[in-house]
């Protein structure tokens, strides 16, 4: 299975029909993003969205955030998501380690990533790519 990886710049149909079949796989609460929303989303200057083609049709996605900060270039990877009929397939190793080489030609030193613990396939593959598990406490707050 050959896996072309993009950045979108222009977001078009088949991306915003992409993002809309690919992100319920993820999130049951989160809903999908418009075109306008996506085009926002592409133009951010901390933003590069990334999609996955296999035989030309778009099988995934990945969210790469570069920013700066005091103790230098950082780099976070979101919302890593593989249709499910392509997984284990190559498509999200693809997609991690485009973003990771993004990411090192930005000049950041780290690349970070969350994962939930019962999504065991995506932690094998990012324990695979050279991720190592961090020991930190993770908080949120919803506003």
């Amino acid at each position: 299975m050959g896996v072309e990886i993009e950045v979108v710049g222009t977001v078009s149909g088949e991306v915003t029909e992409a993002f809309r079949r690919l992100l319920p796989q993820l999130s049951r609460s989160a809903a999908p993003p418009d075109a306008a929303a996506l085009q926002a989303l592409a133009d951010h200057p901390a933003n590069q969205l990334l999609v996955a083609r296999v035989d030309g049709r778009i099988l995934g996605t990945l969210t790469l955030v570069t920013f700066p900060i005091p103790t230098g270039i950082r780099a976070w990877i979101e919302d890593v998501v593989v249709d499910g009929a392509a997984r284990g397939h190559g498509v999200g190793a693809a997609l991690v380690t485009e973003a990771v080489a993004l990411a090192r030609a930005a000049g950041a030193r780290t690349v970070d990533l969350t994962s939930r613990p019962s999504r065991e396939a995506a932690n094998r593959l990012y324990r695979r790519l050279g991720f190592t598990e961090r020991a930190t406490n993770n908080y949120r707050i919803t506003t």
